[in-house]
């Protein structure tokens, strides 16, 4: 056993040390028999009616056919990059390792994705059965199939950061980089590849559905509904998935390459502790979400497993740092650091709790933005009384100021973080910084609960509007789908603030990585990388303006893929028999469009993203691509979180007119609020989410290829051309996605004609 685990075999770690590493890979596996033990009590639940099953059933095999399809069309992506990232590293284990650990990263992230997907498509037809006779037994249901995913995500995440480390020892960082990477360049594909086209088939679904035939969301004469059903779980519950999985890898992968740089081998393994802490706190959380029928507060009963969670995962980070941070060689630290005990560095503690106060933050924040009752969403509902504009207006204003309000929070945190460590080595601040991030997704399965919880309860609305299920069942499903957009909207906020805290760690790796490769120290890299510098101030600018080029690119697919449902629905609404209900749709005729046109726009984000911090740095150097790097963090949290809360805003705005506000349902408010909603869509649920792993992506190229940068700036006639060859390749990839399909040059034509 110990050639293969070499931590087992070093005489530098404790015998109490490597019996905690074994207690986290074991708290892995219990994460992973807990989701086994919830998909089976979920499974178990009644299915309902024969007509239920019957729109479940479709929206399982639209969502599965569509993401077989989408594995297929990255497959060969991704075993192209597992190649070259052989050669990334020099020492032949390192390279085999790297390679061997992208492909698991990349495994385990389509693993939470699917899994998670699948599960979340057999709950939502037990969520509406249970509604037609307990409000508190659909919340369970639906919670709880989030939290397999949660769990999966816990569960995988940190089995494999701690395999790693088990086998590589302090050399796992560099083999740790591949594991992110895989795992954020999958999660990227899934963002990209589900959000275009969920929010294809809900626009399409709203535009001719509700705004030109005044029917419900989910009318079964709709042929855009089981699209739009399927969509809900290709993108909030396999993409968000993802994303917060990938999250999750990154944040281990640089605590454990900072740790281990300040604090040596108890500062890699105590962010394994902490996640294994995380795991069991989600548990004990999770398990506790539940109301009463008289009550039926889901929201409150939502906060209070995340409120038990926090409270069980900050008494374990604080009794395991007390008896695991003792370095007896350390000089007296102040008193708040070691409460007078020789040694003893509670730091990493603290900056943990940072986090979680963090997390908690963006939570409420997140919250007061988007929830129905709150002022902004309130302020934006109210202008829909004036007209479409004044709705965009409002909405717009309150994303601005929410991107703000977020900002300063993450600011406030990193603040915190460094402040701990004030007056110490460049290192340790930036390993308090990645601390941060731990605590913020401590609670990963807890966040993962209640953003999957949100696409279940929407699938369960639709469900039962579709059987036509009595009316107390039918506001139950409402009232859960209504807390789901906040609770949607909420994890969202998480993972763009872990984004940043995880970015803002890996730009202090690359300084690390810089000084390493060249011989020079950490204090002499950080002058090369200053703004007032002209060739990293244009990285800066560069950097700056990719998210919104990236975001110009997710957006311009949803409007081209949108233009073909609209098409699609309206030609089906002319068919008299299905206006009357007498004759189904052709549903599988609009999900093969939202397919078709998904993952038709797939590929150019993704090249984007791995070609521009590589052309960067071959033209422009590595301290220009140091500019880039930091431009990107910023310009992508502002936008991502402007675009999340005003489409969020815009979402709730609209539930609150169909609860009878303004006039209700069919009223110029309500179109006013659906043109909001609509406009909001491809911004919170397509371009704002994909942010998040193109921030890391773009991250861990620069990590990862910084070698061969670092080598090319000796070659200036080869970095030219290998920088010329993917210019070329992005220029293609921009033109491209300008080009109309031959569906949609179709259907212009046919309305040409007619005009």
């Amino acid at each position: 056993m110990d050639q293969w685990f070499r931590v087992m075999a070093d005489p530098s770690f404790s015998v109490w040390e490597r019996t905690a590493l074994w207690g986290v890979l074991g708290t892995a596996i219990l994460g992973l028999l807990y989701a086994v033990f919830l998909a089976a009590e979920m499974l178990r639940k009644d299915q309902g009616s024969e007509a239920m099953r019957k729109v479940s059933a479709a929206i399982r095999l639209g969502a599965n056919a569509y993401l077989a399809r989408q594995f297929r069309a990255i497959l060969l992506l991704i075993l192209v990059l597992t190649g070259l990232l052989y050669f990334t590293a020099g020492q032949q284990d390192i390279a085999i390792g790297r390679a061997c650990a992208f492909l698991m990263g990349s495994i385990f992230s389509a693993t939470v994705g699917f899994i998670g997907m699948n599960m979340a498509v057999q709950g939502n037809v037990r969520v509406a059965a249970a509604s037609r006779t307990s409000f508190a037994e659909a919340l369970t249901i639906a919670y709880r199939t989030g939290t397999i995913t949660g769990m999966l995500t816990d569960g995988l995440g940190l089995l494999g950061g701690t395999l790693i480390f088990m086998v590589y020892g302090e050399r796992a960082y560099e083999v740790l980089l591949g594991f992110g990477f895989g795992g954020t360049l999958l999660a990227l594909f899934m963002r990209v590849g589900g959000g275009i086209y969920t929010k294809a088939a809900d626009v399409g679904a709203d535009l001719v559905g509700k705004l030109e035939r005044n029917i419900p969301e989910d009318d079964p004469r709709n042929a855009a509904t089981i699209a739009d059903n399927v969509g809900d779980n290709v993108g909030d519950c396999a993409g968000m998935a993802a994303d917060i999985f990938e999250s999750y890898e990154v944040t281990i992968v640089s605590a454990m390459i900072l740790g281990w740089a300040s604090f040596g081998h108890k500062g890699v393994i105590f962010p394994l502790l902490v996640r294994a802490i995380g795991v069991v706190s989600s548990i004990i959380g999770t398990y506790l979400v539940r109301t009463s029928e008289e009550a039926r507060a889901a929201m409150k009963a939502i906060h209070r497993g995340y409120a038990v969670s926090a409270l069980v995962s900050i008494i374990g980070f604080c009794l395991m740092g007390f008896y695991y941070l003792r370095f007896p060689e350390a000089a007296a630290l102040p008193t708040w650091v070691s409460f007078g005990l020789a040694g003893l560095d509670m730091r990493p503690v603290w900056t943990t709790l940072v986090g979680i106060a963090l997390a908690v933050s963006i939570n409420y924040l997140t919250d007061h933005f988007t929830a129905p009752e709150k002022p902004p969403v309130q302020f934006v509902a109210r202008a829909t009384q004036t007209g479409h504009a004044t709705t965009i207006i409002n909405g717009i204003a309150v994303g601005y100021e929410s991107s703000v309000w977020a900002i300063l929070v993450i600011a406030a945190a990193v603040f915190g973080s460094a402040l701990i460590y004030q007056g110490t080595n460049p290192t340790y601040v930036a390993y308090g910084v990645a601390m941060c991030g731990i605590g913020m997704l401590t609670l990963t399965g807890n966040n993962i609960s209640m953003d999957v919880f949100g696409p279940v309860a929407d699938n369960a609305n639709g469900i039962g509007e579709m059987a036509h299920l009595d009316p107390r069942a039918r506001k139950t499903l409402s009232d859960l789908d209504a807390c789901g957009n906040t609770t949607k909207a909420i994890t969202k906020g998480i993972a763009i603030g872990s984004a940043v805290i995880a970015a803002v760690s890996l730009f202090n790796a690359y300084i690390t990585d810089i000084a390493k490769f060249t011989g020079k120290t950490y204090s002499e890299i950080v002058p090369l990388l200053s703004i007032s510098e002209p060739m990293v101030f244009i990285g800066f600018l560069i950097g700056g303006a990719i998210p919104f080029l990236f975001s110009s690119l997710t957006i311009r697919a949803v409007g081209r893929a949108a233009f073909l449902i609209v098409q699609e629905v309206r030609a089906q609404f002319q068919d008299k028999a299905i206006w009357e209900g007498r004759k189904t749709p052709d549903y599988a005729r609009v999900v093969s469009i939202c397919t078709n046109e998904a993952q038709r726009e797939l590929i150019g984000p993704g090249l984007l993203a791995v070609l521009t911090p590589l052309l960067v740095g071959l033209l422009l150097h590595k301290e220009a691509l140091g500019g880039f790097l930091a431009g990107i963090i910023l310009s992508g949290q502002l936008l991502a979180v402007f675009m999340a809360n005003a489409g969020g805003a815009w979402d709730n705005a609209k539930k609150f007119i169909e609860d009878g506000h303004y006039g209700g349902k069919g009223s110029d408010a309500h179109k006013a609020s659906i043109t909001g909603d609509t406009v909001g869509d491809p911004l919170k649920d397509t371009a704002g989410p994909a942010l998040n792993p193109l921030i890391k992506v773009m991250n861990l190229v620069a990590l990862l290829a910084l070698p061969f940068i670092i080598q090319m700036e000796q070659r200036p006639w080869l970095a030219w051309a290998v920088g010329l060859v993917g210019l070329v390749i992005l220029a293609i990839v921009i033109a491209r996605s300008k080009q109309e399909s031959p569906e949609i040059l179709k259907w212009q034509a046919a309305i040409d004609r007619a005009s």
